[in-house]
């Protein structure tokens, strides 16, 4: 057969054929190593612990490290080819970008917590608390900016005082809860989160409503007829049908009162001297000698107990409402 010189060569065939060396044998494949020169010659460098070889001749009896796929098994050659090793994981992912700090950093001991955040009445989880402490505000900012003739018209139609117990009770006994005496409604809110709230998470809205309204419905009447048969039997002047009577009071210690009674053991022993002594440090504070102070405390105490003793024990087994 002509060879590239042009001159003519026989070559003896192999009697035998030899067997194909292997790496492990041979160290290096033959096409390798005249490549070896460029590179120098140098020891054989032991990878660190957890890294795998790029290049690993396939005829090699060690195995891949990582998990690594031969390619000389995927195509089926036999000829010596070199190991695609897949690592673990994306190099990438063990640089981490620095997070962006914000513009106005808060430290985290500054920060509400979220136990407190969830006694605060919102229009999801409180939706009648939140609701009525909205119409307070309203009415209060009424009677604050509102000219005194309109307010005062306002507030002796909807006073629950004798003549008007006496000509319209219904509209009397409604619009009465809707009304702030001193126009302080920020401590109203906040006995609000503290006594009606609660009661709300754990009974729902609608039986909320109708424990406020009929522990104000009760103590009014509780203290304002006795005032009327007074009043009839000339013991009272005439002048005491005409007292102002408004307020949320006696709706709020109501609730105040069955939430006094869900607690057990000393919890509720506190808790009934706590809601006495609120009641007496009201009646302390206001007038003590004025016969319209002592309507209004024993109209708070009625309240307080009408809900301690009345309605605590029926709500006592009455499960929690689920959210």
């Amino acid at each position: 057969m002509p060879s590239h010189s042009g001159r003519m060569s026989l070559r003896e065939p192999d009697p035998v054929p030899r067997p194909a060396r292997s790496a492990a044998t041979t160290g290096t494949p033959r096409k390798w190593r005249s490549l070896t020169w460029l590179r120098g010659r140098t020891p054989a460098a032991v990878p660190p612990a957890g890294t795998t070889d790029v290049l690993e001749p396939a005829g090699t009896a060690a195995t891949t490290r990582a998990g690594g796929t031969q390619l000389a098994d995927l195509i089926g050659s036999p000829r010596p080819t070199a190991t695609a090793v897949l690592p673990d994981s994306d190099p990438l992912d063990l640089v981490q970008p620095a997070p962006r700090l914000p513009f106005l950093a808060i430290p985290a001991a500054w920060r509400p917590k979220r136990a407190w955040l969830n006694l605060v009445p919102s229009p999801r989880s409180t939706p009648f608390t939140f609701g009525y402490l909205v119409l307070l505000l309203g009415t209060s900012l009424l009677l604050r900016f509102g000219s005194s003739k309109l307010t005062g018209k306002l507030l002796a139609a909807s006073s629950t005082d004798a003549h008007n117990m006496a000509r319209h009770p219904f509209t009397a006994l409604l619009t009465s809860a809707f009304w702030i005496a001193d126009g302080g409604w920020l401590p109203y809110a906040v006995i609000f989160a503290i006594a009606v709230a609660p009661f709300e998470r754990r009974f729902g809205g609608l039986r909320t409503a109708l424990v406020f309204f009929s522990g104000h419905v009760l103590a009014t009447i509780a203290t304002e007829l006795p005032v009327m048969a007074l009043i009839h039997s000339d013991v009272l002047p005439h002048s005491a049908g005409r007292w102002l009577d408004i307020g949320v009071s006696y709706g709020f210690l109501t609730t105040a009162g069955v939430l006094v009674a869900l607690l057990r053991g000393r919890a509720r022993i506190a808790g009934i001297v706590a809601l006495e002594l609120f009641v007496i440090s009201v009646y302390v504070t206001d007038d003590p000698a004025s016969l319209a102070s002592v309507v209004t405390v024993l109209g708070h105490a009625c309240a307080a107990h009408f809900g301690l003793l009345v309605w605590g024990p029926r709500l006592r087994s009455v499960p929690r409402v689920a959210r």
